[in-house]
């Protein structure tokens, strides 16, 4: 039906674009998840009276952070290549966006994981620090719990960031609907297939809120 509405479609390259789509964005949110977590804790371990105050440490993963939400997605692809092609062995396909994918959106998701965690109610640390918890124990049995509402719709926004970021992967290359889009479509003008890779992308979009939002209202007690 499709290919009548839209004669330049072709369904199964359309599959396959989607099919990328998903795989880039599911494999580059699960790292994105671990170090941003990573980050975000350190950030609030670090800072100003937390657990691990060090002002030295906090400024370094804080610059850190900050660099690399600067820089725009596209040119931290091509900054990336190098690193790509010795990770990878190419700079095409959607294992190579990855590391660009995941080091473009890990620090964006490090902040918010540092916002979520600084809404954890401070006496419920010192509940737990009084009673001789382990920063181990505090860190798994008291922030990541109490921050997983906001941990989980931080996550949400961060997904329909990568794919956004998936979207402009596709325009080096990186496969996907953005690269049938854009060298399938806009390159040999056929707009309808353009139009069509808009409309999946948006679905996509609506598909990872709502289950972000559905996850979000089951976690959260309030």
């Amino acid at each position: 039906m499709l290919t009548n509405l839209f004669p330049n479609l072709n369904m199964e390259d359309l599959w396959v674009a989607t099919y990328e789509t998903f795989y880039m964005t599911i494999l580059s949110l699960f790292g994105t998840f671990i170090l941003g977590i990573l980050l975000g804790l350190l950030l609030y371990l670090t800072m100003r009276g937390g657990i691990w105050q060090n002002k030295f440490l906090n400024l370094i993963v804080a610059s850190i952070v900050n660099v690399f939400r600067a820089i725009p997605f596209i040119i931290l692809i091509l900054l990336l290549f190098p690193f790509t092609d010795f990770l990878i062995g190419t700079i095409r396909g959607p294992n190579a966006a990855l590391p660009a994918l995941i080091i473009g959106a890990a620090p964006f998701y490090g902040r918010l994981v540092e916002i979520a965690l600084k809404e954890v109610d401070k006496g419920v640390v010192e509940a737990a620090k009084s009673m001789g918890a382990k920063t181990r124990t505090i860190i798994f049995r008291v922030l990541l719990p109490e921050s997983m509402p906001a941990l989980v719709s931080g996550l949400t926004v961060t997904a329909i960031a990568l794919i956004g970021y998936t979207a402009m992967a596709g325009v080096i290359g990186a496969g996907g609907l953005g690269n049938y889009a854009y060298f399938f479509g806009f390159q040999r003008r056929m707009f309808d297939v353009v139009f069509i890779c808009t409309i999946f992308i948006v679905i996509i979009v609506f598909i990872f809120q709502f289950i972000g939002d559905f996850i979000t209202n089951k976690l959260d007690k309030r």
